[in-house]
């Protein structure tokens, strides 16, 4: 079997979630960095909807990132089955919400002059209500659930950290927030963060080839 290729954008929170998994279940891809204002050509012939991330497999391209996080645990249960039904349930749901709800305001209030007729005090409000009710479902240890970083984890932080981007004077001063607020700093500080962070030079066809995570390239 060929190692998996994966496209993907160092700050895309898709992208970053993808990572996450790839590198929690150490399987080694061949890893294409790319710049979504200069997508290669061979991706967009593999993938026309020209969004990363986009991993390559032997027998099939994936195109989603939760769709691509299925597949790592199929290959590696990276989350040992720790979660009990009802935290599967609030799993599933606040993906759904962060997926749809908290991007459509985040873009609204981080890219504000994109759009016409915005209010950007508006979006940051609606977002800042997904965390407060996100505030009062986090344990008091290292992750949502506790101990173990899990899906949720993953696939929701990346988002949070584009809204305390986008002002984060501002995001540092909510006090209804104070367990996202850890929660986050524990994922920034996370040796997790910085390997998925690695800075890739841009692929281009006939690049050497790079792996991910980047431990692999040494070996």
């Amino acid at each position: 079997m060929n190692e998996p290729i994966i496209y993907s954008f160092k700050r895309c929170p898709y992208a970053m979630r993808a990572r996450m998994a790839i590198k929690l279940a150490n399987i080694k891809c061949e890893i294409r960095e790319v710049r979504l204002n200069n997508k290669p050509k061979q991706m967009l012939d593999i993938s026309p909807k020209g969004t990363v991330p986009i991993l390559i497999l032997d027998n099939r391209v994936i195109e989603e990132s939760n769709d691509i996080i299925e597949w790592v645990i199929k290959q590696n249960n990276i989350f040992k089955g720790n979660l009990n039904d009802n935290q599967i349930n609030i799993t599933n749901n606040l993906i759904e919400v962060f997926d749809n709800k908290f991007k459509y305001h985040l873009d609204r209030y981080k890219y504000s002059t994109r759009y016409i007729d915005h209010n950007r005090d508006l979006h940051r409000e609606e977002c800042l209500k997904i965390l407060v009710d996100l505030e009062n479902r986090i344990s008091n240890k290292q992750w949502i659930f506790g101990s173990e970083i899990n899906k949720l984890d993953i696939s929701i932080l990346p988002f949070i950290r584009q809204f305390k981007i986008a002002d984060p004077k501002w995001f540092d001063e909510q006090n209804k927030i104070i367990k996202v607020k850890q929660l986050l700093n524990t994922f920034l500080s996370s040796s997790l963060f910085k390997d998925i962070m690695y800075d890739y030079e841009v692929w281009k066809e006939g690049s050497k080839k790079s792996f991910f995570p980047n431990s692999l390239n040494k070996i």
